[in-house]
């Protein structure tokens, strides 16, 4: 059982898990709706939210913060100065997970994920 167990692992290595889900988020970012698989949403929503917190203050400390985690001069360019002042005065709950198909090969239940 996985009671009270911590995060996703996604079957991969810490390593390849930090580089996917900066990936998932830049793309995010970027296209402001992806597909993906539905528990790679999940993981993508806590990620992607706490990035979001971060560079609601505008300040150069958040574009520091955002830039070391995304790696992405234009993801972050993005997030700080259009999309992060979108949630001022929201409290959270910035994305959206709609659930969409069982992909054909693998069966793999999909989702789309979208800022709000």
């Amino acid at each position: 059982m996985r009671h009270r167990h911590g995060y996703r692992k996604l079957s991969r290595t810490s390593a390849h898990r930090k580089a996917l889900l900066k990936n998932l988020a830049i793309a995010l970012i970027m296209s402001e709706k992806i597909e993906t698989t539905e528990a790679k949403a999940k993981t993508l929503r806590s990620f992607i939210e706490k990035l979001i917190t971060r560079a609601r203050k505008g300040d150069f400390n958040a574009h520091r913060a955002v830039f070391a985690a995304l790696q992405d001069k234009e993801a972050t360019k993005k997030l700080v100065n259009e999309i992060a002042p979108k949630y001022k005065e929201r409290n959270g709950g910035y994305t959206r997970i709609t659930k969409t198909r069982i992909r054909r090969g693998d069966a793999a239940p999909m989702a789309f994920i979208e800022l709000v």
